[in-house]
């Protein structure tokens, strides 16, 4: 059987891995990027119909290509994003084979590199990268049977309105996923129910800059601090309608029924904790911590960007906050469909190699693994904030590339 030969192998041809791939090629590197589907297929499917980019199109993309039928402050659509990537995957010329999986990587016995096996053939390669992103299977808690009558799907799933069964909506998730559809829900006619957990909720901007910049300026994307931030939770804020701040107050206003963390269900019965109060004070604490710190900033260096007194307005709780609902029964409800917007887990079942904790999370350091030769991209926090981001792990890629060049030369040398 004839094995190809590799350098370098990149599996995933989303953001992560045409990054991967115009750094490899700029150091000289031989390799390919196989992707089971198209390029950026998460983009194109993988998610629903209104989607847009979380940040603006001057900030949400790579280095060397900007977005040339798109202003720079708007939060381009999902298809215009995989055009994106599909344009600067031409632009780099990048070694890409489409249709191709992959479906086992197994480190070589008595001889450096792997061997990997694909759905077409096998190929030997001395590096391997996975660049398969951090949303690969979707997470549901395993709350209601799905013998329970209700409609369940994730959010991944989720297209649009017309999709559902009539009936109310119950949204599980209180990020940028699920505040989107739960919006999108109720201006569609839709009865919707938001279930929020602990969130991050930053303001969409302030003082005429967008949220991504605050993060720049003001250090957020690296979070070097001696208290680190929680991790695992939810990130809320949207570029949806044009890019505002998620405010569940306002849902509320206009509404959307707003719940605590869903934890239980029995008999029609869904269980909400007591902690809608608390999700949503601590909501509110980030969101105005990124204002003072703002606005020292621009103290701090005289910079002229005007005042936005409003920002600091909380309006008072509506009633479904200052009463929250602890006990939902569906069928009176008239829920006929939940959808989870509860994110991603990890599936990295393909690589048989020791790269991985107990848990099955990847042991690396900045996306250097464990196992010599397996590489790691756009994971979140694989070096900092930014990583799973789009500019984020243009720049990762970068420092992995270099790695593989200094061991492309480690393995070179030979003594005269």
């Amino acid at each position: 059987m004839t094995i190809e030969k590799i350098d370098t192998l990149v599996v995933g041809a989303g953001q992560s891995g045409i990054a991967m791939s115009e750094h490899l090629k700029d150091c000289g590197v031989p390799h390919i990027v196989l992707e089971r589907n198209r390029v950026a297929e998460q983009w194109r499917t993988g998610r629903w119909d209104s989607l847009v980019a979380n940040g603006p199109a001057w900030h949400d993309r790579f280095p060397n290509l900007e977005f040339d039928d798109v202003s720079p402050d708007t939060f381009p659509p999902k298809d215009r994003m995989a055009r994106y990537f599909e344009d600067y995957a031409n632009m780099i010329d990048a070694p890409i084979r489409t249709g191709v999986e992959v479906k086992r990587v197994q480190r070589n016995e008595g001889r450096p590199g792997f061997l990997v096996t694909t759905s077409e053939g096998l190929i030997e390669a001395q590096r391997v990268v996975a660049a398969t992103g951090p949303f690969q299977v979707p997470q549901y808690p395993n709350i209601v049977p799905a013998d329970a009558g209700i409609e369940q799907l994730h959010s991944s799933a989720y297209k649009n309105p017309g999709q559902l069964p009539e009936g109310a909506v119950l949204v599980v998730g209180g990020g940028a996923s699920g505040s989107q559809i739960a919006e999108e829900l109720q201006r569609a006619g839709r009865k919707v129910y938001l279930s929020i957990g602990e969130h991050y909720r930053p303001p969409r901007s302030y003082r005429a800059r967008d949220y991504v910049w605050w993060l720049g300026v003001l250090g957020k994307w690296d979070e070097i601090k001696t208290i680190a931030k929680k991790k695992h939770v939810a990130f809320a804020v949207s570029g949806y309608d044009g890019g505002k701040t998620v405010d569940f107050r306002l849902l509320a206003e206009r509404g959307v029924t707003v719940l605590g963390m869903t934890s239980g269900y029995r008999d029609g019965i869904l269980n909400i904790n007591n902690d809608l109060a608390d999700n949503i004070a601590e909501g509110d604490r980030a969101y105005l911590e990124v204002l003072r710190e703002a606005d020292a900033y621009v103290e701090r260096n005289g910079i002229d960007l005007p005042a936005e007194p409003e920002a600091w307005e909380i309006a008072p709780n509506p009633d479904c906050i200052a009463n929250p609902i602890l006990e939902l029964d569906l069928a009176r409800a008239g829920i006929t469909t939940i959808i989870w917007a509860t994110g991603f887990k990890f599936d990295f079942s393909w690589l048989d190699v020791d790269a991985f904790h107990e848990d099955g999370t990847p042991f690396h350091k900045r996306g250097i693994s464990s196992e010599r030769g397996i590489y790691f991209l756009g994971l979140p926090e694989l070096t900092n904030r930014a990583s799973s981001f789009i500019y984020g792990c243009w720049y990762d890629a970068k420092y992995i590339a270099t790695h593989i060049v200094v061991q492309r030369n480690y393995a070179a040398y030979e003594r005269e």
